[in-house]
């Protein structure tokens, strides 16, 4: 049987003998997910996209051609959801959020103009970060902390990082160190603001950047994720304020004394230094 306008049986497509006026064009989705046509007469891949360049024949091949993508417009969901999560953790530091009180997702996501969605989303992400738990029905209660959980906290960050800067401390040379004073006085800056969450990235910012330097990424974000859950408040501002001013200022200034100690190589001082910064969460 010809088969020249009849279609087959076997996939439904047309089948046109190569060569014939009016080959029809159909859509194909590749495994890209970009959308092209394929021109069955001349077995090749068609991009419809304006400016695309000529169709490449099958069985040519161009190493060094880029695939031509078509721009479309894109949903930034996890942008909206990362953004909530930003806001939702500054004000867990900041004390916003009470320790002890429930807020539903659909109350917050009025508060911050966006639907439940991304704040129950980024929610999740606190639950499994231990600062807040799931009440059935309900929403999200800020999790009590004491001061036994907040010491735990130092224990275990001091285990991971004191051994780690104190091996720093006598392989980086000091021109490497001395790359970190701009961080170590972003914090004196944050820590003049008496803003807390403002103080709390920067605190942050310069303990990765000091763990970066020995290339473990691994241990970098798990020191990272241990020094966030240390900045939420123990309880209550209303029933116990938390670190003010002075505080702040004084343990931005133990970021520079460190720092210099690294730079001149004082590693009795560093040792010092560390053990008493970690001391004073």
């Amino acid at each position: 049987m010809k088969q020249g306008a009849q279609g087959s049986a076997r996939t439904g497509i047309p089948q046109v003998a190569e060569g014939a006026v009016g080959a029809p064009r159909v859509p194909r989705v590749p495994p890209q997910g970009r959308a092209v046509e394929v021109d069955l007469a001349r077995g090749a891949i068609v991009d419809p996209a304006p400016g695309a360049s000529a169709p490449t024949a099958r069985g040519e091949h161009t190493h060094n051609e880029q695939p031509i993508l078509r721009p479309r417009p894109v949903v930034q969901r996890a942008s909206v959801r990362g953004q909530i999560l930003d806001a939702l953790r500054t004000a867990l530091v900041t004390g916003e959020l009470t320790p002890g009180v429930v807020y539903s997702a659909p109350a917050l996501g009025e508060r911050f103009g966006v639907s439940a969605t991304p704040v129950r989303e980024a929610m999740q992400q606190l639950a499994l970060e231990g600062a807040v738990e799931v009440v059935p029905n309900r929403g999200f209660r800020v999790v009590e902390r004491g001061a036994r959980e907040l010491a735990e906290l130092a224990e275990v960050r001091a285990l991971v990082e004191v051994p780690v800067m104190l091996r720093l401390a006598r392989t980086v040379p000091a021109e490497r160190w001395a790359e970190l004073r701009p961080l170590a006085e972003g914090t004196v800056r944050a820590a003049s603001t008496g803003c807390r969450a403002t103080y709390a990235e920067s605190d942050r910012a310069f303990h990765r950047a000091v763990l970066s330097l020995c290339g473990n990424e691994q241990l970098v974000q798990i020191a990272d994720d241990l020094h966030r859950r240390a900045q939420w408040p123990l309880v209550s501002p209303t029933r116990q304020p938390g670190r003010n001013h002075a505080d702040l200022i004084a343990h931005a200034a133990e970021h520079m004394a460190l720092l210099d100690a690294l730079i001149a190589g004082e590693l009795d001082v560093v040792r010092s230094l560390v053990g008493e910064h970690f001391a004073a969460r």
